[in-house]
């Protein structure tokens, strides 16, 4: 018997598993002396903050060392709120060729974490994160706090680093993207 799928059905039950399906994001928004982390929940329509912070690096440790403890402390993280995939920003911008590098190790490390874990990884550019959560892709820092407060019900200030963390999170979030598809 020759089995058929209509596109269109397939496409409405994706919806309907998107709508329902209870989705756990760390957002990470990498930094060699300082990296922002925020875990949200997202069923359905709804979206609630669960924790996020900080992961402070001494700057005075060599940059081996602090890739080495923002390893274990992400990897903490990952045990103790087990998350159903991980999200970063793509990177985009950086002050000069040393900032670049060094960013991008630290975010090396994050998406080999990520990995290692066998969780699902969704990447981002600020213009869409800035977009997604603000409503305009230019939007400066203090507006996205403002509208991550705003979007989970936030009553404590939010460090800039959890903020871009939480952002790119809810940006997961409010694109409806099931653990099965890729952004």
């Amino acid at each position: 018997m020759l089995k058929v799928s209509i596109p269109i059905l397939i496409s409405a039950k994706t919806l309907w598993q998107n709508l329902v399906e209870t989705l756990r994001i760390l957002g990470v928004d990498p930094g060699s002396r300082k990296t922002g982390y925020g875990l949200i929940e997202n069923t359905g329509n709804r979206t609630r903050h669960l924790a996020s912070g900080c992961i402070r690096l001494n700057e005075r440790d060599q940059l081996s060392d602090r890739l080495s403890m923002l390893s274990r402390e992400l990897e903490q993280l990952i045990e103790e709120f087990r998350p159903d995939c991980g999200v970063v920003e793509k990177i985009f911008f950086a002050k000069n060729a040393q900032s670049a590098l060094t960013l991008g190790h630290a975010r090396g490390v994050i998406l080999l974490k990520f990995s290692e874990r066998h969780l699902p990884i969704h990447e981002y550019q600020a213009l869409k994160v800035k977009q997604t959560v603000v409503g305009v892709g230019r939007a400066d820092k203090d507006q996205v706090q403002h509208m991550v407060k705003i979007l989970l019900n936030l009553q404590n200030s939010l460090q800039e680093d959890e903020a871009d963390a939480l952002a790119v999170a809810i940006t997961h979030a409010h694109l409806g993207l099931s653990l099965k598809q890729s952004p």
